[in-house]
């Protein structure tokens, strides 16, 4: 299965196991819970799907990578201890509690979660001293002597040997004992993934034109040529940077994170054409209406006549822009239901103030209040980055009203007036914002059309629309005729499509009876 298959199991099975009886306890015990150990070739984002797993779910998550553990930190240190059996005294060797045993204690306490994931990523290629504490781990769900916490169910993850040298075979006495899922690379899903977290879209527009060198392993003289998921996110990121550097990009560069010669060179390349396309036929400006009808035009002219490489690269790019519009329109649709709702809050304060306070108090109050409470969830390691974002902005909101009631010259009384005008102006950046997204996928599709026409190459910008989440979700609920229009004619692609296929499967039938 894919990676995002993998995901649905696992977050299945979290909710099966977590599952309990009137009483408390849990409808499959501990002992019958068998461990998951996801299989896979490596950089597919194994790691990553756990956190998003434990988020998803509201539990907490305590990650090793067991090759960087000895024996000592997995199971403990040994300790000399006295037991009286019978009428003898005896010196017995306890141990001390796991490291790893400890910190799924310590995430308890300092997250609130009884219940999570512990997750040990290549647990099949430890050493030979540590090989038996992993099956023990597994069989019995115990690091030494220390059994993991109820309500926390084991995920384990490891590479198929012909990945890794260092791997070691499970048995089947140990394999009985899992929920074995193996999992492959897939590039739509991955590319789902990459949408949603801002990779580079000159990855996008070569992957999407190439999909074949998202991920490739190949034997050398000195080892292994290859490309992996984590190597495309990584050199995103540092594309990203050396953009704002303005340090030039050079095949040397990008073979630290692709290191598959023939696919380093070739990207590098295509980078280069990207950055002409970017320049020559200035989307962005296109999106936001700041070119005039020539110039438009001549576009749309100079990517009709172009070969489809260029034309396949420029659609994933203006796919890329569109789905800035509708990633802004949705960070700032968040932004203003978190403000309507500490508003709502404001106002229930209000309701319930005490005598003599004033509202300038009790919005300087919310503000410090919230402000401490973030810093001491920041500390504990409690929120995700978009959680802390997300309350940074209403802290900021709060403390810009504040300044804007002291500023007004409001009496008494006319506190909810003052805070509904506040919030009116959130509201109409919000519209604002819809109408801007509109006329961007507006312009995208007239672009298209006027370049291409009914080209098998304008359905495929309609579907890469479509696979873009926050560019679908904004057309969910703001709608877009040009959209609707586009999708009507791809749908009669399609079905002109498979009535050929028909005709073309019935003649070859016809003609061997013949």
């Amino acid at each position: 299965m894919n990676i995002a298959q993998a995901k649905e199991e696992i977050k299945n099975t979290v909710r099966a196991y977590t599952m309990k009886k009137e009483d408390g306890t849990y409808r499959i015990p501990a002992i019958h819970q068998r461990p998951v150990l996801l299989i896979g070739p490596p950089g597919i984002g194994k790691t990553a799907i756990m956190e998003q797993i434990a988020a998803e779910c509201g539990i907490g998550l305590v990650a090793y990578t067991i090759t960087h553990h000895t024996r000592q930190s997995a199971i403990g240190l040994p300790l000399i201890d006295k037991h009286t059996f019978g009428d003898k005294e005896y010196a017995v060797t306890e141990y001390t509690m796991s490291e790893i045993v400890a910190s799924v204690y310590q995430c308890m306490e300092e997250s609130g979660c009884k219940e999570g994931i512990l997750f040990i990523d290549e647990i099949n290629c430890v050493s030979e001293t540590l090989a038996p504490t992993m099956l023990q781990f597994l069989q019995c769900k115990t690091f030494g002597s220390h059994r993991i916490p109820e309500g926390w169910i084991i995920v384990a993850a490891g590479n198929p040997p012909e990945f890794n040298k260092a791997v070691r075979e499970f048995d089947i006495v140990t394999l009985d004992r899992v929920k074995r899922i193996p999992v492959q690379e897939n590039y739509p899903v991955w590319r789902e993934y990459a949408c949603k977290n801002k990779m580079h879209p000159f990855i996008l527009a070569y992957l999407d034109l190439k999909p074949d060198r998202f991920y490739q392993i190949q034997a050398n003289a000195e080892g292994y040529d290859f490309v992996t998921a984590r190597g495309w996110e990584d050199l995103s990121r540092m594309l990203y940077l050396y953009e704002e550097l303005e340090i030039p990009v050079t095949v040397e560069f990008v073979f630290e994170y692709l290191q598959y010669p023939e696919t380093a060179a070739d990207f590098t390349g295509f980078y280069g054409l990207c950055q002409k396309y970017q320049k020559d036929y200035r989307l962005m400006d296109l999106l936001k209406g700041n070119l005039n009808k020539e110039e438009e035009q001549e576009r749309a002219e100079n990517l009709g006549q172009a070969e489809f490489d260029q034309q396949s690269a420029v659609l994933t790019l203006l796919t890329e822009g569109v789905h800035v519009f509708a990633q802004d329109y949705t960070q700032l649709e968040r932004k203003t239901e978190l403000c309507w709702e500490e508003a709502r809050r404001i106002r229930s304060l209000l309701e319930n103030k005490e005598q003599g306070c004033s509202f300038g108090r009790l919005l300087e109050e919310e503000w410090k209040n919230k402000k401490h409470a973030l810093q001491v969830q920041k500390e504990k390691g409690l929120l995700r980055l978009e959680e802390a974002q997300e309350k940074e902005a209403v802290i900021q909101w709060i403390h810009e009203f504040y300044y804007e009631w002291k500023k007004s010259s409001a009496k008494p009384g006319q506190e909810m007036e003052e805070l509904r005008e506040f919030f009116g102006k959130d509201k109409k950046k919000l519209e604002e914002k819809e109408r801007e997204v509109q006329m961007a996928l507006e312009r995208a599709f007239a672009f298209v059309e006027a370049a291409l026409g009914k080209k098998q190459e304008t359905a495929v910008f309609t579907e890469r629309i479509s696979r873009d989440p926050f560019v679908t979700a904004f057309i969910r609920k703001c709608g877009c005729p040009a959209y609707e229009k586009a999708g009507q004619l791809l749908q009669v692609q399609k079905k002109s499509e498979e009535l050929k296929k028909e005709i073309r499967e019935l003649s070859a039938v016809l003609q061997k009876k013949c």
